[in-house]
């Protein structure tokens, strides 16, 4: 290739050489990523020998999608210690990067795909309202939405460690490859808890928040967290609400909150107290649709745990069942001001 008498070749043959276009070395050259060795007496651009490694390099790098920038930095290091990945690792942290984009982009493009097989495949008089559903979703979806609403529900100036802990459980991560029902599910919980931000609305709160206060919020959660996970194992088991562990659990972190002790009749008023709460059940049920694939049985939540263990302790106590204090009642019990 380098035929000519100085040992340098025109920009003609070098992209020849690499297979590009003379555009793209004049591109490259322009920005300094392919130094020019000299120019002819007409003015040409002339390139030594060490160019056609380099600009086969540069053509590489871009086509993992990586950027100038990037790419003159990993040229920069390779150039400073004779290796392709360079002792700063520029090489390994840009494919890091990108893998991570790349990572984004494809669960994008799952999730547009999930969403449009839901509009193809809705009855005729349900496309506009899925659409309207999907269309406030962003993409990748946020859980942001979901966050600000448990933010506030949570009480004010609960512990940040507390706080994350809960969110943790209580908000689903949209599935990497979701299913055209989970997408609807998704939008739908992200529609829920869009609705106590719009004006004339009011968060309904448990008396619990009242009664504990921050601190003893922060206790009631930590212990409401075991307390779920155990009824979680005898959900998973399909087991009836009953006395036991999970119970005990529930009704501790309630004792700790409170700084009371467990008696038969605190039992008794704590059952009346959490029948009367404000209701989310529209919303874990919206949960559980997300975080299970297809065909699989539904997965505990912290609002199938909570309805078990008040069945349990209802039960427990001899109070008599009112609107929502069952699980299978509750499904039908709405959460006020949230347009369940």
């Amino acid at each position: 290739m380098f035929t000519s008498n100085d040992g340098l070749c025109g920009i003609g043959e070098l992209a020849e050489g690499a297979g590009v276009t003379v555009k793209t070395v004049r591109f490259y050259s322009d920005r300094g990523l392919l130094p020019e060795a000299s120019r002819s007496a007409g003015g040409h651009r002339r390139y030594g020998p060490e160019a056609l490694d380099r600009l086969r390099l540069i053509r590489s790098l871009r086509a993992l999608g990586l950027a100038v920038p990037e790419v003159r930095r990993i040229l920069d290091e390779r150039h400073a210690h004779g290796t392709a990945g360079g002792e700063g690792g520029a090489l390994e942290a840009a494919v890091a990067g990108r893998l991570r984009e790349v990572g984004s982009e494809l669960r994008a493009l799952r999730w547009r795909e999930a969403a449009l097989r839901l509009v193809q495949e809705a009855p005729p008089g349900e496309q506009a309202d899925r659409l309207r559903l999907i269309g406030a979703v962003s993409v990748p979806p946020s859980t942001a939405p979901l966050v600000r609403f448990w933010r506030g529900w949570l009480p004010a100036r609960m512990p940040a460690r507390s706080a994350g802990a809960f969110l943790d459980v209580a908000v689903p991560q949209p599935p990497d490859e979701p299913a055209p029902a989970q997408v609807l599910a998704f939008a739908r919980l992200n529609a829920l808890t869009l609705a106590p931000c719009r004006p004339g609305t009011v968060q309904p709160q448990p008396e619990a928040h009242r009664a504990a206060g921050a601190r003893g919020a922060a206790q009631l959660y930590t212990g409401l967290a075991e307390a779920y996970e155990l009824a979680g194992v005898q959900l998973r088991r399909g087991r009836e609400p009953h006395p036991g562990e999970a119970l005990d659990a529930f009704v501790a972190s309630y004792t700790s909150a409170y700084g009371v002790r467990d008696t038969p009749g605190f039992r008794r008023r704590l059952a009346g107290q959490l029948a009367a709460d404000p209701r989310l059940d529209g919303y874990w049920e919206l949960v559980a649709e997300v975080t299970t694939a297809p065909g699989a049985r539904p997965e505990p939540t912290p609002g199938s745990a909570h309805d078990w263990l008040l069945a349990a302790l209802t039960a427990g106590t001899g109070v008599v069942p009112d609107q929502g204090t069952s699980p299978r009642q509750s499904k039908r019990r709405t959460s006020p001001g949230l347009g369940v």
